[in-house]
């Protein structure tokens, strides 16, 4: 039975420190984003010095660095020697609500308290009560923030805090890959906010063949992946999303290909074949991680595709697109089988322009003579396995 582990224990030909490649981890230097970092520096510069600043919200397509930029100026700010500010990372994914955040602040901070099992006043009070003990500021970092459920609540909670602190206060970082995400906030929540913008545009081809280069030099073996399987992954890359996530998944899945095959380098054949997973792969994560409506929206389209619809249309290339108006019943539906209240159809064609937007959906406004003007929608992904996929997340929601 050993032997059943050998290869697993088998010095690799091709990795040298897979670690490196992985889109969690975060190099010394980032690369083509100093102006970004300088900028996140000087919004945080106030609550370092004791001083209430403006709140941040970071935008960006997934994989241009938010998050990666973010985390180094923290830990940047963890190593001076002085400074007033106290910050509290949150993975909004994770902590989807005002309770959960509020609850991840005082266990940072207050980790006795927080087990005590108390409601979100007595948090609200006893973290206030801490900020005020030495005049302290507390940024909160909300990554994904447009994850959170209850967001113009979590919003209008630690914004309006300022006014209840009589010494220190409570400043914002937020982190989303929609600049749209501040529609669903109620505008009383809107006028506290007080907030600046930074936006972080895609990589291009140049920018990420130079990422994948640092990450190859650490995390293979020298010399073994070819300068041109490179280029590649980076153009590929660059024409899907300029997302560095998708690059590096690609090299990575290349390199996996040419370990698995027993190869000694990795070749531009090898990258052509690893883009096919990769784009699959990641689209799979982002649908996943998508808010909920519109998760439930790419699900009922994903259902129409594999169990049918009563109207379809056939493209002039042959292929198969289904009617908004059906997916939007579907829809409906779908939210009442999950005890969850559908969004007005107002709220269904914009998401349906973010979905468009970041490539999970096809689609075109049709012709006249096809139930008037209407829009005609495909995923980009394979139906069946997008329908899986989703399965198993809600069940895994079912039972938290």
């Amino acid at each position: 039975m050993a032997e059943l582990f050998d290869d697993i224990f088998k010095e690799s030909k091709i990795f040298l420190k897979r670690e490196v490649l992985s889109p969690h981890y975060i190099p010394h230097n980032l690369l083509f984003r100093d102006k970004q970092m300088q900028e996140i520096a000087k919004y945080m510069t106030p609550s370092l010095k004791g001083e209430r600043g403006h709140n941040l919200f970071v935008y960006g397509k997934a994989g241009t660095g938010k998050t990666s930029c973010i985390k180094s100026v923290i830990d940047k700010i963890k190593s001076l020697p002085i400074s007033k500010a106290k910050i509290s990372y949150i993975n909004c994914r994770v902590y989807n609500s005002r309770y959960r955040i509020l609850h991840k602040i005082v266990s940072d901070y207050l980790p006795l308290y927080a087990k005590r099992g108390y409601g979100i006043v007595d948090i609200y009070e006893r973290v206030i009560s801490w900020i005020e003990e030495d005049g302290k500021i507390l940024v909160v970092v909300l990554d994904e923030i447009d994850a959170v459920k209850d967001l113009d609540d979590l919003v209008y909670t630690l914004t309006r805090a300022n006014s209840d602190i009589k010494a220190g206060g409570i400043a914002i970082v937020g982190i989303s890959n929609k600049v749209s995400f501040k529609e669903v906030l109620d505008p009383r929540s809107l006028s506290t906010l007080d907030e600046n913008e930074l936006a972080f545009s895609p990589y291009n081809s140049n920018e990420l063949s130079q990422i994948i280069k640092e990450r190859v030099a650490e995390g293979f073996r020298k010399e073994v992946v070819d300068p041109a399987a490179i280029n590649l992954a980076a153009a590929l890359a660059a024409k899907d999303s300029g997302d560095a996530r998708l690059a590096l998944k690609i090299i990575t899945k290349a390199g996996e290909l040419s370990d698995e095959r027993g190869l000694t380098a990795v070749t531009v054949n090898e990258v052509t074949e690893a883009a096919k997973f990769a784009e699959e792969e990641i689209a799979y994560e982002v649908i996943n991680t998508l808010p909920e409506h519109q998760r439930l929206i790419v699900y009922a389209i994903a259902l129409l595709s594999v169990q049918g619809s009563r109207y379809k249309r056939l493209s002039e290339s042959g292929e198969m697109y289904l009617f908004s108006g059906d997916i939007y019943e579907k829809y409906v539906s779908v939210s009442n089988s999950l005890q969850k209240e559908a969004k007005s159809s107002r709220w269904y064609r914009k998401f349906i322009s973010d979905l468009d937007m970041q490539g999970i959906i096809i689609s075109y406004e049709s012709g006249k003579g096809i139930r008037g003007h209407t829009k005609l929608i495909k995923l980009a992904y394979p139906p069946e396995k997008i329908r899986e996929s989703i399965e198993k997340t809600l069940a895994k929601e079912a039972t938290a």
